[in-house]
């Protein structure tokens, strides 16, 4: 009886240990290919300290801390920066705030919009008045049109090359930074800077307000919309930026591209989602080129958007994280995605494992049925004689094996019945 039910403990033993791998193989092929946790670091490229963009990245990295997210700012030149770190995996770059123009699905397949947050208009600044078309031609102007890797540098170069302006031609355009292009126009050491950034910017309100500073109406911009279809006619209205001293003294037309929150393409749909939640909260009131609700908004300009903006921008977050901390979302998700895979084993086992079951218990009893079946063959075929005490003892282990095997107690009818048959064979052997 106890070798039965160390017999039956091995069974069980490895019955378990077999549901416990094929569990173990399931759990870590769902968190392996479906990645149910979210990172608690993620890498945001901004500008240099002091700029819209380095603000910008610490009202979005205080959200995040909310949520035990921590936002690392990564300094960069500029947007044309921003998207080649965003399109190598190994730089650490997830996130960025680009305008449009600047890439395109084709150009960075991995990358995805979170959609649109605000204007961010094209600033033309000379010094003094204004440049006639007679005095631009006649000597060479030195405007900076922003360092390497900026936005501003990226439209500007082809923009004047369009304009008939050209480096070393009749200008001379300078890579400089922001900083740089305001304090040495300030100075009179350039004739124009272009600048690409919000109106909220530090560096345009302080040349706004500066006396031998002119902001220049964008010529032709409804022909700039049409060539460019990512940039957009604005309009900053007479005295928006000092009422008193009706600054500007005109509205001027400016040409604007539309900032977007660019993402990877693999960064995990949980940090979407709080990111696209950190712009509704930044980035939904009005602003002097748009009134309150427009941003952000759910255009895919350049880049497609991401499922979950898509999703967002219809139901808003996911139903867990708009109900419960976001951690605790995240753990009960985990939960489900771990549920799923066992479910969809553990059903079929379940539902085949008592016929498995029957099976290799009545194998048990049809091993030795085969058994007996031989000793009965030869017992036909060649009469005991002299071999009946060969046989009897022969029959005697298989009654002795068959007391040994263990059945659970609704099938051990199985066995009295074998046994039955043994005791029938064995009356043969002492009839002949």
């Amino acid at each position: 009886m106890a070798a039965r039910d160390l017999l039956h403990r091995r069974h069980v033993a490895w019955a378990l240990i077999a549901l416990a791998v094929i569990v173990g193989a399931a759990v870590w092929l769902a968190f392996g290919l479906l990645k149910p946790t979210p990172p608690r670091v993620v890498t945001m490229a901004t500008a240099a300290e002091g700029s819209i963009s380095a603000e910008l990245g610490k009202r979005y990295r205080e959200i995040l801390a909310r949520d035990g997210v921590e936002l690392r700012l990564s300094p960069s030149a500029g947007a044309v920066a921003y998207i080649e770190r965003l399109r190598d995996p190994k730089s650490g770059v997830s996130v960025a705030i680009v305008p449009s123009g600047i890439t395109t699905r084709r150009d960075s397949p991995e990358l995805v919009s979170l959609g649109t947050l605000f204007y961010e208009p094209l600033w033309i600044f000379s010094r003094g008045r204004a440049l006639s078309e007679r005095e631009r031609l006649s000597r060479k102007l030195r405007i900076s049109v922003g360092a390497e890797g900026s936005g501003a540098r990226a439209f500007s170069v082809e923009f004047l090359a369009r304009l008939g302006i050209a480096d070393g031609r009749n200008a001379s355009l300078l890579p400089l930074t922001s900083k740089e292009a305001g304090e040495k126009l300030g100075r009179g050491e350039i004739d124009a800077a272009i600048l690409l950034d919000a109106w909220e910017s530090p560096l345009v309100r302080e040349l706004l307000a500066a006396r031998d500073v002119h902001l220049v109406n964008a010529p032709r911009a409804d022909s700039w919309v049409a060539l460019y279809p990512y940039l957009n006619k604005v309009v900053l209205p007479a005295g928006v930026a000092d009422m008193a001293r009706n600054v500007p003294p005109e509205n001027v037309t400016l040409l604007a591209p539309k900032a977007n929150l660019v993402v990877r393409e693999d960064l995990h749909p949980a940090i979407q989602y709080l990111l696209l939640q950190a712009a509704a909260q930044i980035h939904s009131g009005p602003g002097v080129f748009h009134k309150a609700g427009d941003f952000p908004a759910p255009e895919s300009i350049d880049l497609p958007l991401s499922d979950q903006a898509r999703q967002f921008y219809k139901t808003g977050p996911p139903f867990l994280q708009r109900h419960l901390p976001f951690w605790l979302a995240i753990l009960i998700q985990q939960l489900l995605v771990l549920l799923i895979p066992v479910l969809g084993l553990l059903y079929p086992l379940l539902r085949f494992a008592p016929a498995a079951f029957g099976w290799a218990m009545r194998r048990k009893v049809l091993r030795l049925y085969g058994e007996l079946k031989v000793l009965e063959d030869e017992l036909a075929a060649h009469p005991p004689a002299d071999r009946v005490g060969d046989l009897t003892a022969r029959l005697d282990r298989l009654d002795d094996e068959a007391e040994r095997v263990w059945l659970p107690i609704y099938m051990r009818p199985l066995l009295y019945q074998l046994r039955m048959h043994i005791s029938l064979v064995r009356g043969r052997t002492k009839r002949t």
